[in-house]
């Protein structure tokens, strides 16, 4: 049980404690752990199924639930190997020939799968031989299983070592977790054929081979451009899963992280069973209770505020909080109130701008000028009106833009 905190002072290192890293591959996996919020998602990709494709928006917590995963893996005794986009940089490069390039990522996973086993373990291993041994094995599991059979029983191994060829000798089971694709996406013919044909060498792969368990991380623009690109990534949309969130789920995920921040338990469940309302008392450490500025927004609940910001991802809910924070130590603060909100509204709505002008402008070209076009006119900002909508100036907004030139 952790030492219950008293005031806060929203240091940097306090901060990331209390609402965690932007990216859970930064994150230490004991603090992850206390604040990790499981929903039915992780059950769905942790199935006993040889080929698992998470979606999701960017920063929805997909690498998160592959590093909670691995250490899942760890402990019930499977081998985890994770698989990132500099190790796979010279697969697949060539796209003129469909076949060759899925028989290249086939042949180019195995030998990546066969190294990181063996690194694992402390053994390196020329790749040169790790090809022509697993063209004389019959296969990839048989071949790690020849390699580590003998070391089984030697003395001078590292208790860890021991663990995984202990592991692997008992499950003859991998799995591999492929994650980060989108790094350095750019949107060209070449890169959707490119991940197309990995899709198709792990499904044979997994086919082909007993023991090999493939989960793969995709952001859900680069999933639709594949799979409206390739029409046999049908085959594999049965091993989808889409990684959403509730506002309500976004709002218990952010009391967990701070309860466990004081060292106390959290009930995931009977939260998500509980109105928001009710919940959101949790907050109080931390935030004020209402947001006093005047405006829509006038003497509303802190958890409306928050949670009208967060485009439904925990990466945003994380950089608002942490924004929001640095604003308190600023100004000496012992809990996060609207005027530090405030302070940082513009700069955090730019980055959201931004970041939504990114993840969708392969698949909207103008969506910078159509986000750009809704800002209210003059005329709209001065009446105190222009960023809600009805059904029919929505429309009428709309049209205009779309009038100015079109948006498809």
């Amino acid at each position: 049980m952790k030492t219950p905190r008293q005031d806060l002072n929203f240091t940097e290192e306090e901060i990331n404690m209390l609402f965690g890293s932007m990216a859970a591959e930064d994150e230490k996996i004991d603090r992850l752990k206390e604040y990790y919020f499981k929903g039915t998602t992780h059950d769905k990709i942790t199935a006993n199924l040889p080929l698992r494709i998470l979606v999701g928006h960017k920063g929805v917590g997909k690498s998160a639930i592959f590093k909670i995963a691995r250490s899942e893996d760890e402990k019930r005794g499977v081998l985890p190997i994770l698989i990132r986009p500099d190790d796979i940089a010279e697969l697949g490069k060539d796209t003129s020939d469909v076949l060759q390039t899925i028989r290249n990522w086939k042949n180019g996973l195995l030998v990546i799968i066969a190294l990181k086993t063996l690194e694992s373990i402390g053994i390196k291993e020329e790749t040169s031989i790790i090809k022509k041994s697993l063209k004389n094995t019959g296969g990839i599991i048989s071949f790690i299983t020849q390699t580590l059979s003998p070391l089984s029983d030697k003395i001078d191994l590292k208790p860890t070592q021991k663990q995984i060829i202990s592991a692997f000798l008992t499950n003859s089971k991998i799995d591999i977790y492929i994650d980060d694709l989108d790094r350095g996406w750019q949107n060209r013919k070449e890169d959707i054929h490119r991940i197309s044909a990995l899709l198709n060498a792990v499904r044979d792969l997994s086919n082909e081979n007993e023991g090999l368990y493939f989960k793969i991380a995709l952001r859900s623009d680069v999933y639709y451009l594949v799979r409206t690109s390739d029409e046999s990534t049908d085959k594999i949309e049965n091993n989808v899963i889409w990684h959403k969130w509730t506002n309500h789920e976004i709002l218990a995920m952010l009391i967990k992280r701070i309860e466990t921040f004081y060292g106390r338990n959290f009930d995931e469940k009977k939260a998500l069973s509980q109105e928001q309302r009710h919940i959101a008392t949790f907050l109080d450490n931390v935030f004020e209770k209402n947001f006093t500025l005047y405006g829509r927004w006038e003497n509303v609940p802190m958890y409306r505020v928050l949670m009208s910001m967060v485009r439904k991802r925990p990466r945003d809910l994380v950089m608002l909080c942490t924004l929001a924070a640095r604003n308190a130590n600023d100004h000496n603060m012992k809990k996060i109130g609207t005027l530090n909100l405030k302070s940082i509204f513009e700069e955090y709505s730019q980055g959201r701008i931004q970041d939504t002008i990114n993840e969708f402008q392969s698949e909207l070209k103008e969506i910078q000028r159509l986000l750009f076009s809704m800002k209210p006119t003059k005329k709209e900002y001065d009446e105190g009106r222009g960023y809600t909508f009805t059904t029919s100036e929505l429309k009428s907004k709309l049209s205009n833009i779309i009038s100015q030139g079109s948006v498809k």
